[in-house]
């Protein structure tokens, strides 16, 4: 396929030869950690580096022999989509002494290891680090016991080090996720939406123990996933008297006519005083002050297993192969790193810097300092624990401010999942800021037909798991009938208008904006949260909804390529949804493990498609026995699904069968991901907020009048911030006519696809991360978290 011109070819600055490079697993495994190796594996190989597998973690270092294993290319097939890890990991006690640091420096030195890439937590890394300050020493020590030559000490002088963090419990500080955080979610919220039916139907209380150690993000972002009456976490342990006052919310949530109550408890909860906080001690108190039936499901392992989440195989291919880069890089000097990741971006961080700052918190925990524990978890953890208060729990009416202010909240376009955990977040931080809320019916279209209604704080209650969208949605856009919904907003006051949707949410607000002149109904504050599966909005990174599409993908490309094991070769050809946005297509392609992804945006002719066939031939003779190609539904007009299949059936006769797969409308269908609604949770309460902010500025004698171009804006994730933009400053980055941005992230994402499907590319590393300092990794607005 034709290649995109690159800033840098990084091949050629920055080649691995002669370095040999080795990745182990150490400490809990996490889902996402296949996907993590591999990408080192394939990376290290394509820069001519030679690659090795170390067993069994640091033990497979200290014991030497089979443990630590060259790896090739065709080793790390077929391993993305397994959990866990295939290379093994282990606790060693004999690494944490002198004597087997020294055995496992001698295995290295042995087979030329200078390099070593380490997937754990910050007990691995620590282990690194101390490895790698002693390393000068313990080959020094090995020239004078005679186990290597004394020029050794001089070809090996430096270790090199570079840490990504894998693990569920997300208590790393310096990123905004780790590698297995957001499959165990995945794993969390399988297991509360199973569980809300049963619950539902026997009008049941039910108390979930989650894992995090003494971490509380599964537990709280799980709660705000689900909408969970009651939260406990470690780094926030419940006023004096909570338990009273517990119990008085489930009473009240009960009287409103709801037939369930969830409560969500991490497993290192402690009350104020230090006293354990159980699941079982939480039943106890359920039953004997209310008396309602409750049972306790700890999902204990569940969450570590299972096959990784598509954002999880994204983060780690990505981690994965910067972390090859920061290896190539580094000099004697460089400290020992960790490759992160800050809102979209991927960065450098100095290992201990992190670790330290990780520590910090449980010092902060252990002193009883829990406002200072929440800060230092950053501000990701700090906004979904604001935003989790803000949602859950309703302050009485009397303590309510007073704004006489309306505002609408509609959806617009296609469904996407998220959009309804958007609505209920709207709708209940406006009822906290005082305003009334009004929800629109069938977007625009049901807004000149009047189909407008109050809702209240319960009427949303249950929404955040429900996929599509509750209020209805069309495509319909308001210009033609700007006359009618003009009249609709007289007749209800609407002072404020948010907008979920996607790219016809943007031409809505555009018109709206245009119409200003005529009708004065729409001189007021409008807002636009993008929520389409396209991600094909410009302005943002993501939209709402994404996330869930791409795990469609993924799970239906997992089950496509099994369905071939045990037969001949076979190639699929998968037809993907987005429009003419490759962006389904080109990620999706890098999470199943793509060998191409045809795209709208990278043109390509018979000769692309010709050497493709060729490329996989060649894989197909000598390794892979499945190969899987993505077209986006929109590529080319006559290179068409049926076309590539016919050319990959006749041309590869003889080696491999083909099939194809339209995967539809099963793409924008399902319950959300915990991504999805998360991220419209929260992107909703901040565009709320923001309304509320208007609103007070521009209330002038009695009225809202707003006619400025900052009163109409998208609220988008541009790097690592979530940023307010007008809507007339998109319009020169808009390609209306094929309705994509004209300038795409992801697109940057394309060539790492094409290296781990063993393409010779080019590989832009203009954006690689600079080592940063930990204190500077988020910015002053950065809410953003990529992650949740």
């Amino acid at each position: 396929m034709a290649q995109p011109d690159s800033k840098k070819i990084f091949f050629e600055n920055l080649s691995g030869a002669g370095k040999a490079i080795a990745v182990l697993t150490s400490g809990g495994d996490a889902q996402g950690m296949n996907a993590a190796v591999r990408a080192v594996v394939r990376m290290g190989l394509y820069v001519g580096a030679k690659v090795y597998f170390i067993h069994e973690g640091y033990q497979g270092m200290v014991d030497g022999g089979d443990n630590i294993e060259e790896a090739s290319w065709e080793s790390v097939s077929s391993m993305l989509q397994v959990g866990g890890t295939v290379i093994g990991s282990a606790r060693c006690k004999e690494f944490r002494s002198h004597e087997g640091r020294l055995q496992a420096a001698h295995n290295l030195v042995q087979r030329g290891i200078t390099n070593l890439c380490v997937i754990g937590g910050d007990g691995s890394l620590t282990g690194a680090n101390l490895f790698r300050e002693e390393w000068s020493g313990l080959l020094k020590e090995l020239v004078e016991k005679g186990l290597i030559e004394a020029d050794a000490v001089e070809r090996y002088a430096a270790l090199h080090i570079v840490g990504m963090v894998g693990s569920i419990d997300n208590d790393f500080c310096g990123t905004d996720m780790t590698i297995g955080t957001d499959s165990a979610l995945h794993r969390i919220i399988e297991v509360v939406d199973a569980i809300m039916t049963t619950a539902q139907s026997h009008q049941r209380t039910f108390v979930l123990e989650v894992m995090g150690r003494h971490c509380g993000y599964l537990a709280l972002v799980s709660a705000l996933a689900c909408g969970a009456d009651w939260v406990l976490i470690p780094e926030m342990p419940p006023e004096d008297g909570w338990e009273e006052k517990m119990c008085q919310k489930l009473s009240a949530t009960r009287s409103r006519g709801t037939r369930l109550n969830i409560i969500i408890v991490a497993e290192g909860s402690l009350d104020r005083h230090g006293k354990p906080i159980t699941s079982s001690f939480v039943k106890d108190l359920v039953v004997k002050h209310l008396g309602f039936d409750t049972r306790v499901t700890i999902l204990g392992h569940v969450q570590r297993g299972g096959t990784p989440s598509a954002f999880d195989r994204i983060l780690a291919s990505r981690m994965g192969v910067e972390a090859v880069l920061a290896l190539l890089e580094t000099t004697a000097d460089t400290p020992a790193c960790v490759v992160s990741l800050c809102g979209n971006q991927s960065v450098r961080l100095p290992l201990m810097e992190c670790v330290q700052m990780t520590q910090e918190v449980q010092k902060a925990m252990d002193q009883k300092r829990f406002e200072e524990a929440v800060k230092l978890r950053g501000r990701s953890f700090e906004n979904n624990l604001r935003t989790y208060k803000l949602l859950a729990h309703r302050k009485p009416e009397s303590e309510l401010p007073v704004s006489n202010f309306n505002v609408a909240v509609l959806n617009v376009g296609a469904p996407a999942a998220g959009m309804n955990a958007a609505v209920r977040s709207a709708v209940r931080v406006g009822i906290s800021e005082g305003h009334k809320m009004f929800a629109v019916n069938d977007g625009f279209e049901g807004f000149y037909k009047g189909q407008i209604k109050e809702v209240k704080w319960s009427d949303v209650g249950g929404w955040t798991g429900q996929g599509g969208s509750l209020l209805g949605t069309k495509r319909t856009l308001p210009a033609k009938h700007a006359d009618k919904i003009a009249e609709q907003m007289r007749k209800y006051n609407i002072n404020a208008l948010l907008v979920i949707g996607g790219f016809e949410a943007l031409e809505s607000l555009l018109q709206l904006y245009e119409v200003r002149t005529t009708y004065e109904e729409f001189c007021i504050p409008m807002c636009m949260l993008p929520a389409t599966i396209s991600n094909n909005v410009p302005g943002t990174a993501l939209s709402i909804g994404a996330d869930t599409a791409l795990n469609a993908i993924v799970e239906t490309c997992d089950r496509i390529k099994q369905s071939a094991s045990g037969t001949k070769r076979r190639v699929f050809i998968i037809e993907t949804m987005g429009g003419y946005c490759g962006y389904l297509a080109t990620v999706g392609g890098l999470a199943a493990g793509a060998d191409a992804a045809y795209i709208y945006e990278e043109p390509f002719d018979i000769r692309d498609l010709q050497a493709n066939v060729e490329h996989l031939t060649e894989k197909m003779k000598t390794s892979i026995q499945r190969g899987l190609v993505l077209r986006n539904e929109n590529s080319n007009d006559n290179y068409t699904t049926d076309f590539i299949y016919q050319l990959y059936s006749e041309e590869g006769k003889g080696v491999f069968d083909c099939r194809k797969n339209v995967l539809g409308h099963m793409q924008q269908g399902g319950a959300p991901s915990p991504f999805d609604r998360n991220f419209g949770t929260k992107m909703s309460a901040k565009a709320m907020q923001w309304l509320s902010k208007k609103l007070l500025e521009t209330y002038r004698r009695g009225r809202v009048f707003a006619n400025s171009e900052d009163s109409c804006c998208l609220l988008g994730m541009l790097g690592r911030t979530l940023v307010f933009q007008p809507v007339v400053t998109l319009k020169d980055h808009t390609d209306f006519i094929h309705r994509i941005p004209k300038e795409q992230w992801w697109l940057k994402l394309r060539p790492l696809m094409k290296i781990l499907a063993k393409y010779k590319t080019s590989y832009d590393v203009s954006d690689s991360g600079q080592i940063e300092h930990v204190i500077h990794t988020r910015p002053k607005e950065s809410d953003a978290s990529v992650a949740m």
